[in-house]
């Protein structure tokens, strides 16, 4: 799949303080799955929704990977739409470590100029408190800090982490074979629950004219 769109680095915005020329390209997830799986700290995209990917590139390197995708729990988006269909997450963000800085939020500000052109109201994000992740990057990328989930638990296994719903995934009424696996590995000791500090809830509005559809 080619690329859909490309935006250049000196297009406006918060840019990176560099003379590097980056690129946003919307792809599908198999042209990033291997540098989520590098750079991000989950090193997981199993059982992700991933409906938006793009990729970050310089000078023909890839150096930052973005997925957008349906909300992981179900009824998960009703605080902030009337309509599933409204609501999308930003499910995984990751650059590689040298990228300078402003990177990630040029990067997040692209991808959200593109899914402009969607018909998404709110984009939803998570600041993972475990991992020492407060949120600064969505701050500089205008989202809203609107709270914070309550602690849970992760599974890790094989250095990587899943979310606790990956035991129950279901296809045609039988669990999954990877979920299957992993249940498995729960029961013998090789995968472990891990608790969690919580995470805090971010929001951008991208219908801001359209919070409320009572009315006309």
């Amino acid at each position: 799949m080619s690329a859909q769109q490309t935006l250049q680095f000196e297009d406006g915005g918060s840019i990176p303080t560099s003379p590097h020329q980056y690129w946003v390209y919307k792809c599908p997830l198999r042209d990033i799955r291997w540098f989520v799986e590098k750079w991000h700290y989950s090193k997981s995209v199993n059982g992700l929704s991933a409906r938006h990917c793009f990729k970050l590139m310089d000078n023909g390197k890839m150096v930052g990977a973005c997925i957008f995708g349906k909300m992981a729990m179900r009824n998960q988006w009703k605080p902030y739409a009337d309509s599933e269909d409204k609501v999308i997450e930003l499910r995984r963000l990751c650059c590689i470590d040298d990228t300078p800085k402003n990177t990630e939020s040029y990067f997040i500000s692209k991808c959200i100029k593109m899914l402009k052109s969607e018909e998404y109201e709110v984009i939803v994000s998570y600041a993972d408190l475990t991992y020492g992740h407060s949120g600064v990057i969505y701050k500089a990328s205008n989202f809203k800090l609107v709270g914070r989930t309550t602690p849970g638990r992760v599974i890790t296994y094989k250095g990587k982490l899943y979310h606790d719903h990956s035991i129950r995934t279901k296809y045609k009424g039988h669990l999954k074979p990877f979920a299957f696996n992993l249940k498995n590995a729960l029961e013998d000791g090789t995968a472990q629950y891990t608790k969690t500090k919580g995470k805090n809830i971010y929001v951008y509005k991208l219908r801001k004219g359209e919070e409320s559809s009572n009315g006309d």
